[in-house]
């Protein structure tokens, strides 16, 4: 199933800002030289929220619903995959974010994050590993270990995070929403939640992590003061860990993770209650990180990619990243380390959750309710 996408791009009302503090007004408008078309290549309901690729090029689908599911690239089926530990579901928590250990062709670990329950009610976000063991008989998840589970218990259905990544040394980060506690989670380094975490690949906490031998600290959180960062990208060239993150009503943000840094979180923010009320007067603070760039209204932005693939010429170099609000794909222009425009480059696609440039080169969006579409060329 396609639909023809005409990239003539309409001018949509939202402000948006980069690191210089330069309001542009709007999301810039481009004429992009070719049109694109869009393929269903996974249908499937629900909320479909990481995709991740095994060497053989099928899919794996992680659905917040609970289900993990692999989709044979060639024989066009769609297998759900058995062996997943109990998934605490509901609001915003579930099965979440997947990725392959770099070296999954020879060690074959694959790594997921997930809500879990304490047995009493409460939920936190934890990220386990674990091994695909495939056969005629269906496929499952063995030698299974968490590696991490935030001491971030509560009740409450919302900000679980939560995206993963690996940088080019091969360590693990991971983010973890504030759980909605943002007057207590994200500016405290000894509680969970509101942070990026950072740790080798088999859970062990790297010693020079900036809180690692300190007391009264969670040793593997590498940055603090995040809202919910729901998407997470290693720059191919730099290896540096970008992320975006949810704001209230307004400040949804992009940044680039830095050691040891605090993004502010609640104490600045370009945001204000869902109300329409203040929580902070303040957008600035000494001693925290100002966004490369943020959006008011907000986007609600889920998942994002780099585009390095000659598939799309005329965005190589920039990030790519879903708006679950306004269901379109939108592109960030870099030049180094700045962002110095934004385009919607696919719009009406519903909630996009997750953006990811395949190993084909190819671009794929996962829309709530819909599945896995694929974009490429008008052919």
């Amino acid at each position: 199933m396609s639909k023809l996408i005409a990239f003539v791009i309409a001018v949509f009302a939202v402000t948006s800002v980069n690191a210089s503090g330069i309001t542009s007004g709007k999301v810039i408008a481009e004429k992009l030289n070719h049109s694109l078309e869009t393929e269903l290549v996974v249908a499937y309901d629900g909320i479909p929220w990481g995709m991740a690729w095994l060497p053989s090029g099928d899919m794996l689908i992680t659905m917040r619903g609970g289900e993990l599911l692999l989709a044979n690239k060639g024989a066009n089926t769609v297998e759900k995959i058995t062996g997943l530990p109990k998934i605490a579901r509901g609001g915003q928590g579930g099965l979440l974010d997947i990725i392959l250990h770099p070296n999954y062709s020879e060690n074959g670990w694959l790594y997921f994050s997930y809500s879990k329950a304490d047995g009493e009610g409460n939920k936190s976000t934890a990220i386990m590993r674990a091994k695909l063991k495939m056969s005629q008989k269906g496929s499952q998840l063995v030698d299974k270990e968490d590696i991490y589970v935030a001491k971030a218990y509560d009740d409450k259905r919302v900000h679980f995070g939560s995206r993963l990544a690996f940088d080019h040394q091969g360590y693990l980060y991971f983010s973890i929403g504030d759980r909605g506690h943002r007057d207590n989670n994200p500016q405290d380094i000894s509680r969970d939640a509101g942070k990026v975490y950072r740790l080798y690949d088999d859970g062990r906490i790297p010693t020079d992590n900036p809180f690692a031998g300190k007391a009264n600290s969670k040793q593997a959180i590498y940055s603090f003061g995040h809202r919910n960062p729901q998407g997470m990208a290693t720059h191919p060239k730099t290896g540096a860990i970008w992320t975006h993150e949810h704001g209230p009503r307004g400040g949804d943000e992009v940044n680039i993770i830095a050691k040891g840094k605090n993004y502010g979180w609640p104490v600045i923010s370009y945001g204000i209650n869902y109300s329409g009320t203040r929580f902070t007067d303040i957008t600035e603070k000494a001693g925290m990180e100002q966004p490369l760039w943020y959006w008011n209204p907000s986007i609600a932005p889920s998942g994002m990619t780099f585009v390095t693939s000659d598939k799309y010429p005329n965005w190589q170099g920039n990030l790519l990243i879903g708006s679950l609000k306004f269901g379109y794909l939108t592109m960030l222009t870099l030049q180094g380390n700045k962002i110095i425009g934004e385009a919607i480059v696919k719009d009406k696609l519903t909630r996009v959750r997750n953006v990811k440039q395949g190993p084909d080169g190819y671009i794929y969006a996962a829309v709530d309710g819909k599945g896995i579409f694929k974009l490429q060329a008008k052919r």
